[in-house]
């Protein structure tokens, strides 16, 4: 007997019937408990206004019983809604089941559970990425290699040497010489024209 679990053999709707009916409950208790609020507060008006002492305490006496009822009421309410909250979880729980179950059932899910064959396969991808990449790496490197020794600056032809840097040096203080002889000539000019300029005045 204790190996029976009544839970498996639960279904959603029974659970969602309990729910409804437990909420009508609810709802009618509550509007019980705002109706004898209501006429409490009616009471509790007439029991201020009314001179006739019999019929206050009648007031009163009805004024406690409908609290009384009240109380009652807002106990029974919160024990319904308690109720009603378990079973909205027990209904999750039975969601919960049947996704689980239902996900589970699918052909690629089922695969899954072989850990093992799994961790081999894992393991081939993350090889077989590995070796790509670095497959890859190489390749590139010897890109790299090839094509700093096609580089035209290693290459003898295009290659500075001692004699080349002598010239080279020479033509750049030649072209600084005549830069400053440049510079000279438009002074001396600009000194003549003034002269000129000043001759005429």
């Amino acid at each position: 007997m204790f190996g029976r679990n009544m839970f498996k053999k639960l279904k959603r709707e029974d659970v969602v019937d309990a729910i409804i009916a437990l909420n009508k409950q609810q709802d009618d208790l509550e509007s019980g408990i705002l109706s004898k609020s209501d006429e409490v507060e009616k009471l509790m008006e007439r029991g201020r206004k009314e001179k006739n002492r019999d019929i206050k305490l009648l007031c009163a006496k009805k004024v406690t019983s409908l609290k009384d009822e009240i109380k009652r009421d807002s106990k029974r309410a919160a024990f319904l809604l308690y109720n009603a909250k378990l079973l909205e979880k027990l209904k999750a729980a039975i969601d919960d089941n049947q996704f689980v179950e239902n996900t589970s059932k699918l052909p690629l899910n089922k695969l899954l559970n072989d850990q093992k064959a799994l961790a081999q396969f894992l393991e081939q991808s993350i090889k077989n990425r590995t070796d790509a990449e670095n497959m890859l790496v190489d390749a590139d490197q010897m890109f790299e290699t090839y094509e700093q020794a096609a580089d035209s600056d290693a290459s003898p032809i295009y290659s500075v040497n001692k004699s080349d840097d002598e010239l080279l040096a020479m033509f750049e203080m030649q072209e600084q010489l005549d830069s400053e002889l440049d510079v000279d000539a438009d002074i001396a000019s600009d000194a003549t024209e003034l002269s000129a300029q000043a001759e005429q005045q």
